[in-house]
């Protein structure tokens, strides 16, 4: 009888997480690493949010608290979703959970069977697919290529149901790609879903806020009230808000899914910090003056580097509508030769010898699901930007 279970088979490592514990390795041993890795804001959480937390603690809400959250929190998440995206909730439709990844673990585990499917859009967060496999399902996957803007096509999402398909994943603005779905693209993937009721949307709205120039972000219950009672609204304090170590994620949803999902979470984590929660009180009903500040930085480090990438020697970067990530293509730089004489073959080998050559960390697209590309993170300085940029510059340059 083996003793590790048959499911860890199904899942690999995250990529993420591989990428950006080898470049604190080297960072470690004194190389000048600048880590593009890693999917967090360099800004501070924001001082009102901070002091809630504090007033919290003084006021002693160190205990346990509800399965599914505080009431003070779901009642600011239904505020929340009325306000800025137009969608009706009552708080028992709301759950919170110790970041999206948990939320969206939950979800998939109380609702997922054996040879259920689950579409993942490619190329996608890493997690997605592996959560699925975790959970019993099975990951099916359906391209958003770079000549569709990396965006979901409907014909395609047509072509990828099934009837065993139980969930579309669908993440706007996308990790890895920045991509973000305007209403007329949304709506005409909620038409097509509208024409197969037995699949259910959880949508990823974890980047709404970070959205540039004059893009409008919508989320699909928005634009298609007809899918209200099968969509699965997931979003969280840790990128619009700088909370990442906070790990306060919430959806809201049909009320027989949010049970099934106080269900699963009441024999798993229980209830979320108590601090955290109070926390992202304050974040959702408190002032919002600082994302417009965090949006104009983001925008300006988006046209930095989409600027130099597009200047570097084999790699294409179309510009994102949103998120802090791009996604450049490096197809021209695949049979190259590194430095030490190794051909790079794939994408990884190129983002590898990036890391090793020029001490600059970049996560490879195959682990996103589409390559040959790699995403890399604008979420850290506008200096540190420009010379990882030079950096990449002069490796691609010096590729044989």
């Amino acid at each position: 009888m083996a003793f590790l279970a048959d499911a860890l088979k199904r899942v690999k490592p995250s990529a993420t997480i591989t990428i950006t514990q080898k470049a604190r390795d080297l960072k470690a041993q004194g190389k000048d690493v600048i880590s593009l890795s890693v999917g967090e804001p360099d800004f501070d959480t924001p001082d009102n949010i901070k002091e809630a937390a504090i007033a919290a603690i003084r006021r002693g809400e160190t205990k346990y608290t509800p399965v599914p959250g505080i009431p003070q929190l779901r009642e600011a998440i239904t505020r929340k979703l009325k306000r800025e995206n137009g969608l009706d909730y009552k708080a028992s439709q709301t759950i919170v959970g110790t970041g999206g990844k948990h939320v969206i673990y939950n979800a998939l585990l109380a609702t997922l069977n054996p040879g259920d499917e689950v579409i993942c859009v490619a190329p996608y967060w890493v997690s997605y697919p592996e959560m699925v496999a975790l959970c019993g399902g099975t990951p099916t996957f359906c391209e958003a290529t770079i000549q569709n803007n990396f965006k979901l096509q409907p014909a395609d999402l047509e072509a990828a149901i099934t009837p065993k398909t139980k969930w579309l994943i669908l993440n706007s603005p996308s990790n890895p790609s920045g991509a973000a779905y305007t209403h007329a693209e949304m709506k005409a993937l909620t038409d097509v879903l509208m024409r197969h009721p037995h699949v259910w949307i959880l949508t990823d709205d974890m980047y709404e806020h970070l959205v540039y120039g004059d893009f409008k972000f919508v989320t699909p219950a928005q634009v298609e009230p007809g899918l209200y009672e099968r969509t699965l609204t997931m979003n969280g304090v840790s990128k619009s808000y700088a909370m990442t170590g906070w790990r306060i994620g919430y959806a809201a949803g049909p009320q027989h899914l949010i049970n099934a999902m106080d269900l699963v979470q009441g024999q798993q984590t229980s209830g979320t910090s108590a601090i955290s929660q109070w926390a992202a009180v304050e974040a959702l009903d408190g002032t919002q003056e600082h994302i417009p500040v965090f949006r104009k930085a983001f925008e300006r480090r988006r046209d930095l580097v989409v600027s130099m990438l597009n200047q570097t020697r084999g790699l294409k970067c179309p510009t994102p509508e949103g998120a802090f990530y791009v996604y450049p293509d490096c197809s021209g730089l695949i049979g190259k030769t590194l430095p030490n004489g190794k051909t790079i073959e794939t994408d990884e080998d190129l983002v590898m010898g990036l890391l090793e050559n020029e001490a600059v960390a970049a996560v490879h697209g195959t682990a996103f699901g589409l390559g040959p590309n790699f995403r890399i993170s604008y979420a850290t300085s506008d200096e540190k930007l420009e010379e990882a940029c030079r950096r990449i510059q002069r490796f691609c340059a010096e590729l044989r």
